[in-house]
C-alpha cells in the first residue's frame, strides 16, 4: 500500500467475541485494511455505524436484540451506499435472499473466513457483488420453488414449536380444518413427506428459526 491510500475501515458485528477476535487478527496483518469499530449486536451496530462510517461492514445474522437483517434495512435505509458483507453459518435459500434484499452486497460463510474474507472485503470495497458458490447452489436449486405465505410460516412456526392442530388454531383464532390445509400447503410446497420433514426444511432454508 502506498503512503497516500488509506486502509479500508472496517466494522466487525458479531455477538461472539472469539469470531470477532479472529476477524481482528486476520485485518491488523493487512496494511490496506483498518478495523475502526465492533458491535455485538444489530442495535450496537446501528449505532456503531453512525458514529464511524465504515467503508465495509462485516454483519452476523443470527444476533440478540436486533438480527442482522434489521441491522442491515435501517442502515442501508439510512446510508443507502453503504457496503455490507454478510458472515454466517446458513446457506438456506430464504436466507440468503433476505440477506440480499436487506442490501448485503456479499455473502459469506464462517467456515471460509481465513480463506474468501480478505478477498471478498477488497472485491465490495471496489463495487462488486459476492455470492459463493455453494451458495448460489442453495439460490438457484429453489428459485422455481413456491414460496411459503406469512400465514404458512407462522403455521411451520408453530409446528417447530412442537404444537398439534388444535392448539396451532387456538392460537391463530382459526379452525383447525383451516390449519389442516395450511399444513396440506407446506407439506407440497416444501416437498415434505410430514410435519417433522417440513420443519428440518424450514430450518435448513432459513423460512423459520428456533
Amino acid at each position: 500500500m502506498t503512503a497516500d491510500r488509506v486502509p479500508i475501515r472496517i466494522l466487525s458485528v458479531d455477538d461472539h467475541p472469539l469470531l470477532r477476535e479472529g476477524v481482528a487478527a486476520l485485518l491488523a496483518a493487512q496494511p490496506d485494511m483498518k478495523l475502526v469499530a465492533e458491535a455485538s449486536n444489530g442495535r450496537e451496530a446501528i449505532e456503531q455505524f453512525r458514529l464511524h462510517r465504515p467503508d465495509i461492514t462485516l454483519m452476523d445474522l443470527q444476533m440478540p436484540e436486533t438480527n442482522g437483517v434489521d441491522a442491515m434495512i435501517a442502515i442501508c435505509g439510512e446510508f443507502p451506499g453503504a457496503r455490507i458483507i454478510v458472515l454466517t453459518t446458513y446457506t438456506g435459500d430464504v436466507q440468503v435472499l433476505r440477506a440480499l434484499k436487506a442490501g448485503a452486497r456479499a455473502y459469506l460463510l464462517k467456515g471460509l473466513l481465513r480463506k474468501e474474507l480478505l478477498e471478498t472485503i477488497r472485491l465490495v470495497h471496489a463495487g462488486q457483488k459476492r455470492v459463493l458458490a455453494e451458495v448460489a447452489k442453495e439460490l438457484a436449486e429453489h428459485a422455481t420453488d413456491e414460496s411459503l405465505s406469512p400465514r404458512e410460516i407462522e403455521v411451520l412456526t408453530l409446528i417447530s414449536g412442537g404444537n398439534a392442530n388444535k392448539a396451532i388454531a387456538a392460537h391463530l383464532l382459526i379452525t383447525e380444518e383451516t390449519v389442516k390445509g395450511h399444513v396440506k400447503n407446506i407439506l407440497a410446497k416444501l416437498s415434505a413427506n410430514d410435519r417433522t420433514h417440513a420443519v428440518t426444511i424450514g430450518l435448513k432454508r432459513g423460512i423459520i428459526d428456533l
